[in-house]
């Protein structure tokens, strides 16, 4: 007659010398259970030393960076393609013969008549010339604002802000003057002007890069500029280019919803402006 096996066939005797756990083991269902040293804080250690901390990364400052202000090849290729040919634009104006340098600006110029005739072109060729040379303040301030722009926003973004100055603000300026000279209170001498420059895309970018900034910083900007403009407005030495500068900052200012967007979808531009 054979016997059965014990009931438990599948369990394995202890090994003689395996070392039995010291306490009792962990209990299902109850969550940060120690599982080995001491102390209940910090990371365990299995080995039964003393918990040790964990550390917390410290922010990083932000180093300042002068060169950033400056435009270069692969960080702002908008504004540094569109500086050299300014540039050299502005050699020609300097070195050429007076005579081809007049014929020149006189075909660029978006005046009343040329913009009637070709108005693509004008709008296009007014804004390769800058009006007082490599040394005016515009000047200067299509590098400064225009490179803090495009680090913000991208070129294409820029180089969109900046024509939606330049086209509507020379418009604006324009169009008045061709319904006043219709209209009989101008002569028809007025049709024909020397209008060029980059000075009204700069003022719609300065306009836009104010949005963008902190209001320290954004408040003296649109102060210090603005009224700027106001005195030369008040001088009434050139009113059209100055009322064209005062709307093209206006149209910049406009544009503050939409490069705000812009800005917080791109992430490696400065985070976004509160206020």
């Amino acid at each position: 007659m054979d016997r059965t096996a014990p009931a438990d066939r599948t369990a394995t005797p202890t090994p003689t010398g395996t070392p039995v756990p010291d306490g009792p083991g962990l209990l299902d269902g109850v969550p940060r259970q120690r599982t080995g040293g001491r102390g209940s804080c910090g990371t365990v250690d299995p080995g039964g030393r003393e918990p040790t901390a964990v550390e917390t990364p410290r922010p990083r400052l932000r180093t300042p960076r002068p060169w950033r202000l400056l435009p270069t090849p692969t960080g702002t290729p908008f504004t540094f393609g569109y500086a050299i040919v300014l540039g050299l634009t502005s050699l020609i104006s300097a070195y050429a013969d007076p005579a081809l340098v007049h014929a020149l600006l006189q075909g660029s110029s978006t005046d009343v008549a040329h913009l009637a005739r070709t108005p693509e072109l004008v709008l296009v060729g007014s804004a390769l010339w800058l009006a007082g040379g490599v040394a005016s303040p515009f000047a200067i301030g299509f590098v400064l604002v225009l490179t803090a722009l495009e680090r913000r926003i991208g070129g294409l973004r820029t180089a969109g802000v900046f024509l939606l100055g330049h086209v509507l603000a020379t418009l604006a300026t324009e169009v008045p003057v061709g319904l006043a000279v219709l209209a009989g209170q101008l002569p028809g001498s007025s049709l024909h002007r020397l209008d060029y420059g980059v000075s009204f895309g700069v003022a719609a970018g300065t306009g836009a890069l104010a949005g963008l900034l902190p209001p320290w910083l954004r408040v003296p900007l649109l102060a210090g500029f603005g009224g700027m403009l106001l005195q030369d407005l008040l001088a009434f030495t050139d009113p059209m280019t100055n009322w064209g500068h005062l709307i093209a900052l206006a149209i910049g200012v406009a544009t503050w919803p939409v490069v705000r967007r812009w800005q917080a979808r791109d992430p490696g531009s400065p985070g976004p402006v509160r206020g």
